[in-house]
């Protein structure tokens, strides 16, 4: 095994070519307040898997593949079944 970051989040959109936009949430308490907070931070990852939207994925940390790709998608932890009522504007 490699000392790669490895992270888990949920693919938020998917209309670039091979690339893939990953919402990562962290919940920690704040150390003064102590208070959960809630935390996200949106990376682009390489995509050759074919993910869609709502799946839970892992990505690893690469070298860098363009200007802001530094991460690549690992694996699919979990699918997400979309049903065609979902959507704005009906």
């Amino acid at each position: 095994m490699n000392n790669r970051r490895r992270m888990t989040g949920v693919v938020t959109s998917n209309k670039m070519t091979k690339t893939v936009v990953v919402e990562i949430t962290r919940k920690f308490r704040h150390p003064l307040y102590k208070k959960v907070v809630y935390s996200s931070t949106r990376v682009k990852a390489h995509d050759e898997i074919g993910c869609q939207i709502g799946d839970e994925v892992q990505i690893v940390e690469t070298r860098p593949l363009s200007r802001d790709k530094r991460w690549a998608v690992e694996a699919v932890v979990k699918r997400e079944t979309r049903t065609a009522d979902q959507g704005v504007g009906e």
